[in-house]
This record gives structure tokens, sequence and C-alpha cells, in this order.
């Protein structure tokens, strides 16, 4: 089963990926972390990544494209989760002709719905593991008493600079501009649902489950 993950900044859709990702055995693609980790590969694609990044040019879709098509060719997994691309509808026709091409098909699209407000208030009071990456809230789940983090014992803990309400604003505006056409173009193919993206963190991991085995 191959999916995407749709929604803003900070709606909990890397969370929800590595439930996915423990629950079913899928492997999440995440764009960043695929171009971190083709700059260091050494591969034909890693040194294009790599020369692209250092000049500091944007890296294109058709390089994104390619380290999908690595994936998908080289990672036996019980399907992908898609998580930051696509992002626009030309890289979702790019997406969808390539796992045609793999003879693969897009099996289901998730929409986290969230509430702007409620969203700003969850995420200027989010911050994360240094370690292992484990999300934490000051309000809904805050750092245990004894300054551990409760899934790896890492005392480092992080606020991205980006976290504050005007930057997530933005954020959110070049979300709502790029990236929700998608939700129209996949609710006409049939493969869209949605889920409340600011429940408690079970309660959307039941509500992915769900619309997934539905």
């Amino acid at each position: 089963m191959n999916i995407i993950l749709l929604g803003p900044p900070g709606a909990g859709k890397g969370t929800q990926a590595r439930y996915l990702v423990e629950d079913r055995g899928m492997v999440q693609l995440s764009t960043g972390d695929m171009l971190r980790e083709a700059k260091d590969s050494g591969t034909e694609m890693g040194n294009i990544v790599a020369e692209v990044m250092a000049k500091g040019q944007l890296v294109t879709d058709e390089i994104v494209i390619g380290l999908i098509r690595e994936k998908l060719e080289t990672v036996k997994a019980n399907g992908f989760i898609f998580d930051g691309f696509p992002r626009t509808l030309a890289q979702a026709d790019a997406l969808g002709e390539l796992l045609e091409a793999e003879g693969q098909s897009l099996d289901a699209v998730i929409e986290m719905e969230v509430d702007d407000e409620a969203l700003v208030s969850r995420i200027t009071a989010r911050s994360t593991c240094g370690t292992c990456g484990e999300v934490y809230n000051d309000i809904t789940k805050p750092i245990p008493a004894d300054g551990k983090c409760a899934k790896c014992g890492g005392t480092t803990f992080n606020r991205r600079a980006d976290d504050n309400e005007d930057s997530l604003r933005t954020r959110l505006m070049e979300y709502y501009k790029k990236t929700s056409p998608l939700i129209g173009y996949y609710y006409a193919k049939g493969k869209l649902s949605r889920i409340d993206g600011l429940g408690e963190i079970d309660a959307v991991r039941a509500a992915i489950a769900g619309a997934l085995d539905s």
C-alpha cells in the first residue's frame, strides 16, 4: 500500500508516519531525509544532489522523482508513505506517472485537517528530543519532570527556530497556496480521506488506520 499524508506544517504527519512504519512495516519517504541521505551517499544521483545543494540552488522535481524511483526499485517494504511530496499538482502528476511506470499504484491520500488557530497554539509550544526526534508539547505532552525523553532517555530538547507565530502563519499561507489544490485533485480521483489532525495522537493514529483499512 502506497499513501500520501497531506496537511499543513505541524499537523503531525511525521509522527503518524512513524506509527505507520511501526504498525504496518511501511517505509517513510521524507523529501528532506532523502536529500540529506543522497548528498552523502556518493552515488550518481547523490553527487547531483550534493552539487545542487552546494551551489545553493533549489532541488528540481526531476531530482526528487529520481530519488523516489531509487527507493521504489531498491527498498523492500509493505508500501511507502510519501511525506512532503508531492506539494504541487505538477509533482502529483509526476508521482502518478512514476508509480505507474514502476507497476505500482497510489492507494490512499490522508488529509490531516486542522484549525489554524489551534495549530498555531500547539506548534509554538512544540519541542523535540535531540536524540530520537520524539515530539513534546508544553501543554498536551510536556517533557517528563526528570528532564529525560520518555522514549530514549535523551536529555537534549530542541525548538525549531521557525516554530513561532509569524513564521508559522507564513508557512501556512504557503501551504494553502501551493498544496491545498492537491485536496481537490485526489478527491476527484477517489483517493482522499479526511481526518481530524488535531485530535489526541492515539485517536489520530486509529483514524488513519480505519481509513486505510476501509
